[in-house]
């Protein structure tokens, strides 16, 4: 009996930590936007939204295509077959995203302190 006892105290004990836990997590996530990035992809993205953003030349810099970068930043899958990830001192990337029914590619290079956007373009079918 004093082993079920014992056992009873524990559960109590553990399942309060636990509840304590997530809310201190989730709060602390929701305050400092804490993500956990685990992924390749996740971390990548995340590399890149906390650098600025260059436009290249051909690019004009417009309202709506920071827009559509940073929806890309957001929510965009990064295609590893495509992309360069070897290269120094910059790492090439394609990201490609569905906005509003189409299918759009962005490539972007990758630097230590900036990231540039080199070109967006729609894939047509």
């Amino acid at each position: 009996m004093a082993f079920l006892k014992r056992l009873g105290w524990y559960l109590v004990g553990l399942s309060i930590g636990i509840v304590f836990l997530v809310f201190f997590l989730k709060k602390k996530s929701d305050e400092t936007g804490t993500e956990f990035c685990y992924f390749p992809n996740c971390r990548v993205l995340k590399d890149m939204r906390s650098k600025p953003l260059i436009f290249s030349e051909n690019i004009g810099k417009t309202s709506k295509d920071s827009m559509l970068i940073n929806t890309f930043l957001q929510d965009g899958d990064i295609d590893f077959g495509k992309s360069d990830t070897k290269s120094k001192p910059c790492k090439t990337y394609f990201i490609s995203n569905t906005i509003e029914g189409e299918d759009w590619v962005l490539k972007v290079k990758n630097c230590q302190d900036k990231v540039l956007i080199e070109n967006i373009q729609t894939l047509k079918i």
